[in-house]
C-alpha cells in the first residue's frame, strides 16, 4: 500500500510540475488499511490562513475515524505559504505516515529540469528524483503538518486550534527567514521559475 501511495504522489507531482503548477498539500486517510479518500487543502492565503488551512485537513481524517493518515507536501511551498523557515531538503516532496502511536517522515528530494518557460516567467519542470534519505521515525514536521497529524486522531466538534509559528527560545519574535516574496501562495499555483540566469 505504501509503495502505491508514494507512486501516486510522485506521479501527481510530476504531472503538475510539467504543467507549471505545484500541487497543494494532500491528505490520504486510511481505515483498516483501506484508502478512503484523497483530499487537497483548500486554496490558501499566505500567513495564518495557510497555517490554519493545512491543519484543517485533520477534520476529514477525524470524521472518517481514520487509523492511519498520509500527508504529502512540498518543502518550499509550505514554508513560503506559512511564512516559516525552510527546513530540510528543497525542492522536496515530503510524505508522512502517521498513526495514533507516532509517525514516520519520508523525504523525496528532486532537482528541477526546465522543460519550458513562458514570457510571463512561469516555468514547467520535470522532477529528477534524487536518492531518498532514510525514513525518520518521529522526524520533525513543520507546525501545520504536525497539527494536522495530531488532530487527525481526535474526535471532537469544531475546527482545529489555530497554529502559530515557532517562537525563539529567548522569547523573541518569529524565527528568522527569508521567504521568496515573488512566489504566490499555494492552491495549485503556477510555478514560477526560480532558476538562475536568463
Amino acid at each position: 500500500m505504501w509503495d502505491g501511495l508514494v507512486g501516486v504522489a510522485k506521479e501527481t507531482y510530476t504531472a503538475a510540475l510539467g504543467e507549471g503548477v505545484v500541487p497543494r498539500p494532500l491528505m490520504m486517510p486510511l481505515v483498516r488499511g483501506e484508502l478512503v479518500g484523497m483530499i487537497w487543502v483548500r486554496p490558501l492565503k499566505v500567513g495564518q490562513d495557510a497555517l490554519a488551512g493545512i491543519a484543517e485537513l485533520a477534520n476529514i481524517a477525524a470524521a472518517a475515524s481514520a487509523d492511519e493518515v498520509v500527508l504529502a507536501w512540498e518543502t518550499h511551498d509550505v514554508a513560503t505559504a506559512c511564512e516559516l523557515p525552510i527546513v530540510g531538503p528543497a525542492p522536496c516532496l515530503n510524505m508522512v505516515l502517521a498513526t495514533r502511536d507516532g509517525h514516520v517522515l519520508h523525504q523525496f528530494p528532486y532537482a528541477e529540469q526546465l522543460l519550458s518557460r513562458s514570457s510571463e516567467g512561469w516555468a514547467s519542470v520535470a522532477p529528477d528524483w534524487r536518492p531518498a534519505p532514510a525514513p525518520q521515525r518521529g522526524g520533525e514536521l513543520v507546525p501545520p503538518i504536525q497539527a494536522a497529524v495530531n488532530f487527525s486522531f481526535t474526535h471532537r466538534a469544531g475546527p482545529p486550534r489555530p497554529v502559530r509559528p515557532h517562537r525563539r527560545a529567548d522569547g523573541g519574535g518569529r524565527l528568522p527567514h527569508q521567504p521568496d516574496r515573488s512566489v504566490r501562495p499555494l492552491s495549485m499555483r503556477r510555478r514560477e521559475d526560480r532558476s538562475c540566469g536568463p
